[in-house]
C-alpha cells in the first residue's frame, strides 16, 4: 500500500505503508537510537507525535515481551527508512507490523529519513500527517487539516494512571508520581527492593505525605510542563518534607516549582547518544533522552537551585539540585531503556539520599 507523509509546510514524502490503516496527524520528531524501537514506540513521552527513526533498518528483531515501556502506546505514527518485514531474534514473538496494527498506529517506510531529519534539524519540529495514497478525501484536505490541528495540552492527563496502584517491595517506601512514566523506572526501583506506590499526576501534596514515603519520584512524561500548574503546588508542598528525585518532565516541573523557566527547543533531544557532564566531578555519561523542552539557565535562582549537569553538545541544563532541601533532578533517563547504563548510579544516589534524610528525623 502506498502512503504519503505530508508536512505542514507542503513537503511530501512518498513511501510504503505498514501498521494500521488510518489517517493520522501529529508532531513529527526524530530519534537517533540504533536500537530500542520497541521502547521508543511505547514511551509515553512520544504521546501525540509521529516518530522518525534515523537508523535505516527498523523492525529486524521484532517485538518481545520484556521491553515494553507502557502497555498502550500513544504515539501517532512511525516513519522508517526500511521496514524489516521478517524479524529474527530468539526473544521475538511479534513483528513490528503486527504490533502496530494491534495498537492502531500507522507506519510509513521507504522514504528518505536523512532528508526529513535534516529538515527537522534546520527548521524545527513541525506538524505532519500520514495518509494512504488512495485516500482521496484525506489527501485533498491534508493541508487544511494540518493547519487546523491544535496540539493538545492535556497530554499528561491522557497517559497518567487514573487511580493509585502498588508495586510491592520490602524496602524503602517510594511514591512515584506518574506523568507518563516508563516501566524501566519501576524496574530500577524494584531492583533496589523499594515498596512503590504509583499515584496519578494530579495527586495533592497532602495525599502524598499521608502515605509517609521515604522519597518521591517525579516521572517523565509528554508535553509542555507549563500545562501543569497544579503540579507545581504539589511539588512546593512536599519539598523539604521528603526527598525528591525528578526525571525528564519531572525535572522541568521541579524547576518551574522553584520559579525557574522552561522553553521549547527547536527539535529536542531524542536518542541515547547524548553526552552529559557532571559539573562537580567532570564525569561524562552517555545518556538516553526524550524531551522537547528544557530549563532556561538564565532563569535559575542560584541561591535556590544548583546546576549539576550540562549537555556537552549544546550546554542545555541536564541536572538540578536544591540548595536547601533533599531534592535533585535530571533531564535525561538514568533508567536507560533503551540506551547506555552509565547513569544508573543516580538511583543509588536516591537511595542514599532517602537513608540520610531518615537519619536526620
Amino acid at each position: 500500500m502506498k502512503r504519503v507523509l505530508i508536512l505542514e509546510d507542503g513537503t511530501m514524502f512518498h513511501g510504503e505503508g505498514f501498521g494500521a490503516e488510518r489517517f493520522t496527524t501529529g508532531e513529527v520528531v526524530f530519534t537517533t537510537g540504533m536500537t530500542g524501537y520497541q521502547e521508543a514506540i511505547t514511551d509515553q513521552s512520544f504521546n501525540g507525535q509521529i516518530i522518525t527513526f534515523t537508523y535505516p533498518l527498523v523492525g529486524n528483531y521484532g517485538i518481545n515481551r520484556d521491553d515494553f515501556e507502557s502497555i498502550e502506546p500513544t504515539c501517532q505514527g512511525v516513519v522508517v527508512g526500511e521496514h524489516a518485514r521478517v524479524p529474527s531474534n530468539w526473544r521475538s514473538h511479534l513483528s513490528l507490523d503486527s504490533f502496530l496494527k494491534a495498537k492502531n498506529i500507522p507506519g510509513i517506510s521507504g522514504i528518505d529519513t536523512r532528508k526529513l531529519t535534516r529538515k527537522l534539524r534546520e527548521e524545527g519540529t513541525i506538524k505532519g500527517c500520514i495518509v494512504d495514497a488512495d485516500d482521496e478525501v484525506n489527501l485533498d484536505h491534508a493541508f487544511d487539516a494540518l493547519k487546523a490541528t491544535v496540539m493538545p495540552t492535556n497530554q499528561v492527563a491522557q497517559v497518567s494512571c487514573s487511580k493509585p496502584y502498588p508495586s510491592p517491595g520490602t524496602g524503602r517506601n517510594v511514591v512515584v508520581v506518574d506523568f507518563g512514566l516508563k516501566h524501566s523506572i519501576l524496574r530500577e526501583l524494584s531492583k533496589r527492593n523499594c515498596n512503590i506506590t504509583v499515584l496519578p499526576y494530579d495527586t495533592t501534596a497532602e495525599a502524598i505525605l499521608t502515605l509517609k514515603p521515604d522519597g518521591v519520584m517525579l516521572s517523565n512524561g509528554p508535553g509542555d510542563p507549563k500545562d501543569l500548574p497544579e503540579v507545581l503546588e504539589m511539588i512546593r508542598g512536599i519539598q523539604g518534607k521528603v526527598p525528591i528525585f525528578g526525571i525528564c518532565l519531572g525535572h522541568q516541573l521541579f524547576a518551574l516549582a522553584n520559579h525557574a523557566d522552561t522553553y521549547k527547543m527547536r527539535f529536542g533531544h531524542r536518542g541515547f547518544n547524548h553526552p552529559v557532564r557532571e559539573i562537580a566531578t567532570g564525569r561524562v555519561d552517555f545518556t538516553s533522552q526524550n524531551h522537547g523542552y528544557a530549563v532556561d539557565p538564565e532563569s535559575i535562582d542560584d541561591e535556590v537551585l544548583l546546576i549539576t549537569h550540562r549537555e556537552i553538545n549544546d550546554e542545555t541544563v541536564e541536572g538540578l539540585k536544591h540548595k536547601n532541601y533533599p531534592a535533585f533532578t535530571v533531564q535525561f533517563h538514568p533508567d536507560a531503556a533503551p540506551g547506555p547504563t552509565d547513569a544508573l548510579y543516580l538511583f543509588d544516589n536516591f537511595m542514599d539520599l532517602m537513608d540520610t534524610w531518615k537519619e536526620t528525623l
